[in-house]
């Protein structure tokens, strides 16, 4: 049976064992939580109610008492090790890393409980990564998790990087159509690059879906512009140099799909559709603002 948590359970669920590891078992107190999550103790005992109802957590009576994380909550929250095959985006300095995927995140254990560390291992090359670069890992699969933090160490053997913890935020259970953009701004597959180039000047926008009659044919970017001035490209038609693939999804799947969707397909901008009709569109950059608006420099 799936558990469905609200959105202050999840968060203290993964504080609890944040912190359980990092104290090397033990039991953990509601005040301890709170702080990491910046919340009142008072709700977050109000909430262990229900999650020790749920078998997620069990209490530890005594002095030196307070709460531990049952086996059900790791599972629930699986966050011990990824499914390998999913991609798990990091974001350097607000910058999407595309070539980059987190593949676990591990909590050590420390000694001082006011700490907050995590390590994480990264699929790619971690040199780009330096100390004190921001960070942000996620979602992860499953419960759709981002984990901010600064970099203070790199272990290249292990490919590796270690961070200070800032903050853990579950991700908000929005769909796509409660934040995407419409109407939906195109341009014509046979218009000439420089008009196309000007028009997302003019908007403030980096991409923009191509149509050809009522069909999406493609996307194309800033990046196809900076190409084109490269190549001398400037007056041929937007077709020659947009990339001709365009993912769409249906405006009810949540934020945290989205992003997935865009990293398996490795694509930045979605088409949203309504029962097959497209309404409007969804960029990552979007989805990212409305998650981490102080993390992520908007493209201008």
């Amino acid at each position: 049976m799936e558990l469905e948590l609200t959105q202050i359970q999840k968060d203290i669920l993964y504080a609890l064992i944040t912190i359980y590891k990092n104290k090397g078992g033990g039991s953990v107190k509601g005040e301890e939580i709170a702080e990491l999550i910046n919340r009142n103790p008072g709700t977050v005992r109000n909430q262990m109610q229900a999650l020790r109802s749920l078998g997620l957590v069990e209490g530890v009576p005594g002095p030196k008492g307070g709460y531990r994380p049952t086996s059900k909550a790791y599972e629930l929250l699986a966050i011990t090790k990824y499914d390998e095959a999913v991609k798990v985006p990091v974001i350097v300095n607000g910058e999407i890393q595309e070539d980059l995927s987190a593949e676990e995140i591990v909590f050590p254990t420390l000694s001082h409980p006011k700490v907050c560390q995590a390590r994480i291992r990264i699929l790619g090359n971690i040199k780009k990564i330096s100390p004190n670069d921001r960070i942000i890992v996620g979602p992860t699969p499953v419960n759709e998790l981002l984990v901010y933090g600064k970099v203070v160490g790199r272990d290249d053997t292990d490919n590796m990087v270690v961070i200070d913890i800032e903050k853990i935020v579950a991700l908000p259970k929005d769909k796509v159509g409660e934040h995407m953009s419409s109407p939906i701004i195109t341009v014509d597959a046979d218009e000439v690059v420089e008009n196309a180039a000007k028009e997302l000047a003019k908007r403030g926008i980096y991409c923009m879906p191509v149509v050809k009659g009522d069909e999406f044919v493609g996307i194309f970017t800033l990046d196809h512009v900076a190409k084109a001035v490269e190549e001398g490209k400037l007056k041929a038609k937007v077709s020659d140099v947009m990339r001709p693939k365009i993912v769409s999804v249906e405006k009810d799947i949540s934020l945290g799909e989205a992003l997935r969707i865009m990293n398996d397909e490795d694509v930045r901008i979605l088409v949203v559709k309504d029962s097959g009709k497209p309404v409007g569109v969804i960029t990552d950059q979007k989805i990212l603002k409305l998650l981490a608006p102080e993390h992520i420099k908007m493209e201008h």
